[in-house]
């Protein structure tokens, strides 16, 4: 319920300039949406709160999911910067797959939120990031299969949902930040008196002329190290969940 409720926000939050019409005083207000970032960053800590709460995750798997986000925030800087080369893009798709769509969200959205701490990137755009990224790494979470489907053919439907999930998140963070370009790019920025269709042009233009290669770069090195490392990552991963054994209760036998 949590969950859903953060994300119904949330895509009102990145999608409001193509679900408001052109006459909605909402477009009035488009340089006041920067303040989402404390309602929206609330409902994220919330969320993340009720998720750990209602699973009844104990210290293990509060340790593993530590451990998961200093990981992923760790190899956050290593490439950032450069080209869209982002590493913790793959290890947020594999942790996705073993631990599960809940999980999968709460680490994330905590993986996002210490790398900015890390790398000194807070403002405005952390919610929207901690939000795309729980929807990334719970996608991978939701891929069919997550019980039988191994070996190569599960490298290769992960390899897949990374390339396209990495475009997807490009866009998705387009979203949150092509409203507020208009001094830089009149021509592809969004204008608020134009129709939905005519918008939707300009947001494409933008995309392609400013996150492209980004996106591409991001989503290549998803499939190379997902075909290439994706299986000791995860036999790793499952037999850490399996040591960890957080959902399994505890229960004493008594010996004759």
């Amino acid at each position: 319920m949590a969950l859903a409720l953060v994300s119904a926000v949330g895509v009102a939050a990145f999608g409001w300039p193509f679900l408001a019409p052109p006459a909605s005083t909402l477009n009035a207000h488009a340089q006041d949406a920067p303040w989402l970032f404390a309602g929206l960053l609330v409902l994220l800590v919330g969320v993340v709160a009720a998720t750990i709460s209602e699973s009844g995750l104990g210290p293990k798997a509060v340790a593993m999911l530590g451990i998961l986000a200093a990981t992923g925030a760790a190899l956050r800087p290593i490439g950032a910067g450069t080209a869209g080369l982002e590493p913790m893009f793959f290890l947020m798709v594999l942790s996705g797959r073993v631990l599960g769509p809940g999980f999968g969200f709460v680490l994330g959205s905590v993986t996002m939120f210490a790398s900015a701490l890390l790398t000194g990137g807070v403002g405005p755009w952390l919610p929207f990031q901690m939000l795309a990224m729980g929807w990334f790494t719970m996608g991978a979470g939701l891929l069919p299969g997550p019980d039988r489907l191994r070996g190569r053919a599960e490298l290769c439907v992960l390899a897949v949902y990374g390339f396209l999930a990495a475009f997807a998140y490009g866009t998705v963070m387009n979203m949150a930040g092509w409203p507020f370009m208009a001094a830089l790019a009149s021509n592809i920025s969004f204008d608020p008196d134009a129709s939905v269709p005519a918008n939707l042009a300009r947001f494409l233009a933008y995309c392609l002329a400013t996150s492209l290669g980004w996106d591409l770069g991001r989503a290549l090195l998803t499939v190379v190290l997902a075909l290439t490392l994706g299986a000791p990552v995860l036999r790793a991963l499952r037999r850490a969940t399996r040591r960890a054994a957080f959902e399994t209760p505890v229960t004493f036998t008594t010996h004759p």
